[in-house]
């Protein structure tokens, strides 16, 4: 009788996170940052179908990097989940918090469980209303789960373009300042990226209370200059 191979469960989760790292850093990196009058997100994205940056809920975003299929999966039980509640309860008990509760317990499940970890990262931003400040949780691929009162960065490049983000970073930027300061720091000093290189989005106040549009064409060009 042979003897199973026996790997060391230590190197089993080093081989796991290895491996979505590696994922992740294949797709482009995506910047989520606070403004003036709401939650701007800037991705570095040239299709116009495949969306990195979607809405969830009346105030609430969803945002992924990594492998599309996987993450759009997560989009769309996002969604459900919060329109199911939003009917049981009331629409103020869909909140950003719970969701992203809920998304970091799938993904540590799957990655401590699975033969194969799930190659995203994700951010649930929600837009503040009265006293409640924005929310933007950022949620790893196995699971960690960390909310950002500035800015959230996302991708394989994250601290070297979260050190660029808050070299330009101020409060109360207006939204063509804020967009710059993103795209400034994901494009980096060697690279320029215009609008049809760029998926954008945001959460404003003025936008009524489906908070979510996106922003493209002629008015991402004038917004970045």
């Amino acid at each position: 009788m042979t003897m199973p191979y026996y790997v060391a469960p230590e190197q089993v989760m080093k081989d796991r996170a290895e491996y979505a790292q590696k994922g992740i850093a294949r797709g482009r990196s995506l910047v989520a940052t606070t403004y003036e009058d709401g939650i701007a997100m800037v991705a570095e994205n040239p299709s116009r179908s495949l969306h990195k940056i979607s809405e969830i809920y009346d105030r609430i975003a969803f945002a992924g990097v990594g492998k599309y299929n996987e993450y759009d999966q997560l989009r769309v039980s996002g969604i459900r989940h919060a329109d199911t509640k939003g009917y049981a309860y009331s629409r103020e008990d869909v909140d950003a918090r719970s969701l992203a509760n809920l998304y970091a317990q799938y993904l540590g499940q799957v990655f401590t469980h699975e033969m194969k970890p799930l190659e995203v990262e994700i951010l649930v931003a929600e837009l503040g209303s009265g006293t409640r400040p924005n929310q933007l949780y950022h949620v790893a691929y196995e699971g960690t789960i960390s909310d950002k009162d500035r800015f959230a960065v996302l991708g394989g490049e994250a601290e070297v373009i979260a050190e660029r983000l808050n070299e330009r970073w101020a409060e109360e930027l207006e939204l063509d300042a804020a967009l710059r300061a993103a795209v400034g720091a994901l494009a980096g000093p060697e690279r320029t990226l215009g609008p049809d290189d760029l998926e954008v989005a945001i959460l404003a106040r003025g936008n009524g209370r489906r908070a979510f549009r996106r922003v493209d064409g002629r008015e991402l060009g004038d917004l970045l200059g």
